[in-house]
C-alpha cells in the first residue's frame, strides 16, 4: 500500500484542498473530538487529484485521507527528530567513551569551572 506524505515549509502552514475545505465552524471528528482549528494549502490539479485518487481507493473522505497522512508524517517527523542514529564506528566509539572514560584533566576543570561561573550552578 502506498502512503502520501504531505509536506511542506513549516510549522503554521494549512492545508486545504480547494473547494474541499472544512467549513469554518468546529465539527466532530469520529473519535468525537471537536475539531475547531483549520489548515490549508494551496495544491496543483494533479496534487488534489492524486491525494482524492487515494482517498477513494480507502474507501475515506479527502479530509480523512490528508489528516491521518499529516499525522503519520507529524509523528515520524517527531520520532526521526527524538533519535540520534550513530554510525558503527561512531557507536564503538561512544561505547567505549562510556566504558573507559578519560580522566579529568585542567582543561576540563577550567571548562567546569568556568561554565558555573556562568551560569551561578
Amino acid at each position: 500500500m502506498q502512503r502520501l506524505a504531505l509536506k511542506w515549509p513549516g510549522i503554521g502552514r494549512t492545508l486545504k484542498l480547494g473547494e474541499m475545505a472544512m467549513a469554518n465552524v468546529a465539527t466532530k471528528s469520529v473519535r468525537g473530538r471537536t475539531r475547531a482549528q483549520r489548515l490549508e494549502t494551496r495544491v496543483t490539479a494533479e496534487q488534489k487529484t492524486l491525494i482524492e485518487h487515494a482517498a477513494a481507493l480507502q474507501g475515506r473522505t479527502v479530509t480523512d485521507f490528508v489528516l491521518t497522512s499529516v499525522q503519520d508524517a507529524a509523528r515520524r517527523a517527531i520520532e526521526e527528530h527524538q533519535q540520534l542514529e550513530l554510525s558503527v564506528r561512531d557507536g564503538q566509539a561512544f561505547v567505549e567513551a562510556l566504558l573507559n572514560p578519560k580522566p579529568v584533566n585542567d582543561r576540563l576543570r577550567d571548562t567546569v569551572r568556568r561554565y558555573r561561573e556562568a551560569t551561578g550552578v
